[in-house]
């Protein structure tokens, strides 16, 4: 087992991406992203694929594949999962170029902490939740992730949601998070992201109001659940990166 590091050591990390357009469901929104990243520093801009069932932005392995093959190195490819098996996880990893996997299930029932050991050296991305006892739940699972040998390379704070909810509707419903609530929390132990609700006109004022090393959007840049806006998507890039000063 690996020696468990120190909360400012996996803070302080280097965050896998600054903006995330999530839930790119064809190549030509992929190359509409690339399109619009492609002034910023490499690694800045990732794509999230999604592969949770009953998602609108699910997609299948062979057009995940196409999708990631379609991206150069400058952007990285995370794949999202959701209560997704460990061979289900492998299977997409052996098919699909993606640099992360994602795990977006609900913090007290799916996707343990013991995955970040099962999947390195790919680094696992954690989606968490601001409840009503704050982000203790996201630091439980984070701590149980290093006391098995591997931490999560970075978490993304999302929307509430029901405990009940399918695993479809986990993300991507458009509803924010309570950012001066969050600011409020102390810093998790991994370079953290803000999602839930974004859009090119609220990126920057989040940013400001959380504090977050990243940001992560889907619904807020789309003309329809699941097709992206390429007009959205260079808006809220540009917007994103000048608030993180790297416009």
């Amino acid at each position: 087992m690996s020696e468990q590091p120190s909360s400012d050591a996996t803070r302080d990390r280097v965050p896998l991406f600054r903006v995330k357009i999530c839930g790119v469901t064809s190549v030509e929104d992929a190359r509409a992203v690339a399109a619009a990243a492609a002034a910023a520093p490499a690694g800045t801009v990732a794509v999230g694929i999604n592969f949770v069932p009953g998602s609108p932005r699910c997609v299948g392995i062979a057009n995940a594949a196409s999708i990631a093959g379609s991206l150069s190195g400058t952007v990285r490819r995370v794949g999202v999962f959701a209560g997704a098996s460990i061979a289900e996880i492998r299977e997409a990893l052996r098919e699909v170029a993606l640099d992360a996997v994602q795990l977006h299930g609900h913090l007290a029932s799916q996707d343990p902490p013991d995955l970040c050991v099962e999947l390195a050296p790919v680094p696992v991305i954690r989606a968490v939740r601001l409840e009503k006892d704050g982000l203790a739940s996201a630091r439980a699972w984070i701590a149980a992730a290093v006391a098995s040998g591997a931490a999560p390379a970075m978490a993304i704070v999302d929307a509430s949601v029901a405990r009940g909810t399918a695993v479809g509707s986990l993300g991507g419903s458009g509803d924010t998070v309570d950012w001066h609530a969050l600011a409020r929390e102390a810093p998790l132990r991994v370079p953290t992201a803000l999602a839930g609700g974004l859009t090119p006109g609220n990126v920057a004022e989040a940013i400001a109001a959380t504090g977050l090393a990243a940001v992560d959007t889907a619904s807020g840049v789309e003309s329809t659940p699941g097709r992206k806006d390429p007009s959205k998507v260079e808006a809220f890039i540009a917007a994103a990166l000048g608030a993180f000063g790297l416009g």
